[in-house]
């Protein structure tokens, strides 16, 4: 079949002239390119989309079209999704996005995000899997299958080294090129060999010095010719710089953000560089050549194409598994959840993000949701009319800046990005409302039976084009929990966000935490079933959770320092690794998640000839629940070595007193000097041994 594929894309290749080549390789509209009608050959359309099919923009403005028929499907987070750590989740959540990106007319669908959550505070983290390469890998797989199910183009992003939003158009990565190799580029490499992603978006930053939308170390040695790929790479919008480097690089299609599609560098520039003998036609033949490819693999050329739909009661049914997965429970020291709803006569909801609705934020991640439930809504619905239900607000934002009538992305490439930028002066005005709203908020609490604060992060902060300057919670939320703790000492405090916060001044005192993450369109229900007992928590964290950013490698060891250059001094020691390696205490602990029921470890065998890891897990509780067993390898070859590596992991769901084998295949090479910790976290060891053969 490929072959043939290969012949009939060759054939097509012949008849085209300059002109269509060119028009292939570049945007001739904001989201597509040129196709040629007259070989019945369509423009390749792509979307935004990683929590779902963005809305519709005229062709060469960034102006909203603004009709009915783009509400989409809004879709958990990719966090969200990593703390389901549930393999057959990804795949369905990737079907769902790529059913709906084929129903939307697409053919490449730019997602999902796979860099490594290399610091807490960059803002495009919750569009990221994982800390861990090996997390992040095993969720991204079947993502993209799912996505290519419906005859649509994942798009892996951001090849490579994208850990930071400040300076991202400009700033030049340094680092261990093994180190790259083992924590930086799996998920990418596994995206491609084992995925068989169709295409991949290069990076903004520069790495060694070239900027990643044209390196050749990236592109050709890695990517070609090392990983073999012959897939399609398309550039980050507004991530090429050169024409010439562009052109002799494996780049096939570049992609921007402004409407002077005919400037380009692989447009009108590259024409005339041809035409002058500066750089050979063949050049763009290879990459025409690919953008075939993939056209046929898709089936955009031969009429049996998959339809796809969008918004159907089976996507928001997926949505609302994903999101019942994804929620963590941090804290339940005085079993204080599920509430009992028979019991409740009254519950007060405290924080802007019990009403706050989140689609619409990020940057390029918004999206145009068919409906958004909130948490009050969730919760109210699930309660009835028997319960009283009150809201306050309890803290505000900063004020923003006139934004105008620009699209934010129009000046993306002048600004970083950043679509709001936040007023950084504190002022009485906002200072005196804040206090205002906590003094309503601690008043009602005392009115109420349960209290529930509901606050953390939201899409001014948690946002493509700039990065938190610390973990602090913002608008002042600190000093409102810790009020309401005083006043009401049982309240339950829900955080919900992209990347973690700083919870030192209250943790210790609140008894009961719970972790949501911009949990799609049915995050608000999601909540108040786990809230009310509907559904056992299973979530677990796929980052960790630091004190202090301070705690985090990159910043202890490495460096973060604007726009320049970035040196990454800490190595291999990111998240997990270095906490324990330096033995750092975290808030909590990469893979950390509670229950309802308990669950008891047994049995542990290690079988090296079939490089697999054996044990016994069992429901010791009282209700049925879902764990997630841990596989971990530490090397015992350096003394010195303390730092553990995630190696595999398995999502078993077990109903009261239900005890089940469950084997865990390793897929690296386990050797003799390898001691393998099986836990319910990575600081949760549960059984430990050596690899053996047996």
């Amino acid at each position: 079949m490929e072959t043939q594929i290969k012949k009939t894309a060759e054939e097509l290749l012949q008849k085209l002239t300059l002109d269509e080549k060119i028009g292939m390789i570049h945007g001739a509209q904001l989201f597509q390119t040129a196709g040629v009608p007259r070989l019945g050959i369509p423009p390749l359309k792509m979307s935004d989309g990683p929590m779902g099919v963005r809305q519709e923009f005229e062709p060469d403005r960034w102006n909203a079209i603004g009709h009915s028929d783009d509400y989409v499907t809004y879709l958990p987070c990719n966090s969200a999704l990593a703390a389901t750590w549930n393999r057959t989740l990804a795949y369905d959540m990737g079907s769902v996005l790529g059913e709906e990106a084929r129903g939307r007319g697409k053919d490449v669908i730019l997602g999902p995000g796979v860099n490594i959550k290399r610091s807490p505070l960059c803002g495009r983290n919750f569009e990221y899997f994982s800390e861990d390469p090996y997390l992040t890998k095993e969720m991204a797989v079947p993502y993209i299958q799912g996505v290519q199910l419906w005859d649509v183009a994942a798009c892996v992003k951001h090849f490579a080294a994208n850990n930071q939003e400040t300076g991202r158009l400009w700033v030049d990565v340094e680092i261990d090129e093994q180190v790259l190799r083992d924590i930086y580029l799996p998920a990418f490499y596994e995206a491609v060999t084992k995925g068989g992603v169709y295409t991949i978006m290069g990076a903004y930053n520069k790495l060694y010095g070239e900027h990643c939308c044209q390196s050749n170390f990236l592109l050709h040695k890695i990517l070609r010719e090392e990983w073999g790929y012959d897939g399609v790479v398309i550039s980050d919008w507004g991530g090429v710089h050169d024409t010439n480097k562009a052109a002799l690089s494996q780049l096939d299609i570049e992609m921007s953000v402004t409407y002077d599609f005919d400037d380009y560098f692989l447009a009108d520039p590259l024409k005339k560089k041809i035409q002058a003998g500066e750089v050979r036609e063949a050049a763009i033949d290879e990459k025409v050549l690919r953008i075939l490819l993939l056209m046929m693999r898709l089936h955009m050329l031969d009429g049996e194409r998959k339809s796809g739909a969008y918004n159907t009661p089976g996507h928001r049914n997926k949505a609302l598994e994903v999101a019942r997965e994804s929620v963590i429970l941090l804290k339940n020291d005085k079993n204080q959840l599920p509430l009992k709803k028979e019991e409740l006569k009254s519950v007060l909801l405290v924080g802007e993000n019990a009403e706050c609705l989140h689609a619409g934020g990020g940057g390029s991640a918004e999206i145009k949701a068919l409906y958004e439930i909130s948490p009050l809504m969730g919760l109210k619905t699930h309660l009835g009319g028997n319960v009283t239900v009150g809201y306050a607000q309890g803290y505000c934002r900063e004020e923003k800046m006139e934004e105008g009538q620009v699209n934010w992305q129009e000046t993306s490439l002048e600004d970083g990005g950043a679509p709001a930028k936040l007023s950084v002066t504190q002022n009485d005005k906002l200072e005196m409302k804040r206090k205002e709203l906590r003094l309503e908020a601690v008043r009602l609490s005392k009115e109420y039976e349960t209290v529930i604060f509901i606050g953390g992060l939201n899409h001014d902060l948690d946002c493509e084009g700039l990065d938190r300057e610390d973990m602090k919670l913002p608008y002042e939320q600190d000093t409102l929990i810790q009020e309401l703790l005083a006043a009401k000492p049982d309240t339950i405090v829900i955080i919900i966000g992209g990347s973690p916060v700083e919870m030192e001044t209250w943790i210790h005192q609140a008894h009961t935490t719970l972790w949501g993450w911009y949990g799609g369109m049915e995050g608000g229900n999601a909540l108040a079933e786990v809230l009310l007992g509907e559904v056992n928590p299973s979530g677990k964290l796929p980052e960790t959770f630091y004190k202090s950013h301070k705690d985090c490698s990159a910043y202890a060891l490495g460096e973060l320092v604007g726009d320049k250059k970035v040196v990454y001094k800490e190595g291999k020691y990111v998240g997990y690794r270095y906490l324990d390696q330096y033995l750092i205490e975290p808030q909590f602990c990469f893979g950390h998640g509670l229950s309802y029921t308990s669950f008891e470890y047994s049995n542990l065998e290690i079988d090296r000839r079939n490089n697999s890891v054996l044990c016994s897990v069992k429901n010791s509780g009282h209700v049925a629940g879902g764990e997630i067993i841990q596989v971990y390898k530490r090397s015992e070859k350096n003394e010195d070595s303390l730092y553990k590596e995630l190696i595999a992991f398995e999502k078993v769901f077990l109903k009261r007193g239900e005890e089940r084998q469950v084997a865990l295949h390793i897929q690296e090479e386990m050797e003799e000097d390898y001691k393998i910790l099986v836990g319910s976290s990575s600081r949760d060891i549960r059984l430990t041994g050596n690899v053996h053969t047996f």
